[in-house]
């Protein structure tokens, strides 16, 4: 399905220069319910986990979805993984999948380190918004802001219309494909 999903994307948008990329919680079950749970803890690896989520002001048990996303609105490559994993993490699988682009973050991902080595590796620029303590602070510019407010957009429809947060399934693998079906429906 996921090549499908792929082959689909890029013949929808085939070339595109910019990407917008950010991560967004997804909620296996409610925090109180956590400690007697048996979803998805089949195997270590692959069990859902604590997190907080500043944005949302949400502390939940579960997993977080990282995607790439053209500025269109079409997903380009995603990943499930565990809340404990920071956002940055996700641009050790990116450098991998893309090449030669822009990616527009939050300010998740700002870290020196990381933009030079994607930047070295695949050529890779990534935008991010400054914080205000920074030295050298300039504002973020308003069509990279504007851009950056699709992929809000995006996670918006994915837990509203096609509900990514209602997901019964009781294995990880049975999780993952459910994920899947509803990110291949949206792109679609």
């Amino acid at each position: 399905m996921e090549f499908f999903r792929q082959k689909i994307a890029s013949i929808v948008v085939p070339i595109e220069d910019y990407h917008v990329i950010d991560s967004m919680p997804l909620e296996v079950c409610k925090y109180s319910r956590s400690s007697r749970t048996k979803i998805c803890q089949e195997n270590t690896e692959t069990s859902p986990s604590f997190d907080c989520c500043a944005a949302q002001k949400l502390h939940y048990f579960g997993y977080k979805i990282h995607a790439v996303y053209t500025v269109q609105g079409v997903i380009k490559t995603f990943d499930i993984s565990k809340t404990s994993v920071h956002d940055i993490n996700y641009l050790n699988d990116v450098k991998h999948q893309l090449n030669n682009c822009i990616l527009i973050g939050d300010k998740g991902y700002l870290s020196q380190q990381y933009q030079q080595d994607l930047f070295e590796s695949s050529n890779i620029k990534i935008e991010t918004p400054m914080r205000n303590n920074n030295t050298n602070f300039k504002p973020f510019p308003k069509p990279l802001s504007k851009a950056r407010k699709r992929i809000e957009i995006l996670f918006s429809q994915l837990c509203d219309q096609f509900m990514i947060r209602r997901n019964y399934a009781k294995s990880f693998d049975r999780y993952s494909t459910r994920i899947l079906s509803k990110i291949t429906a949206l792109t679609i």
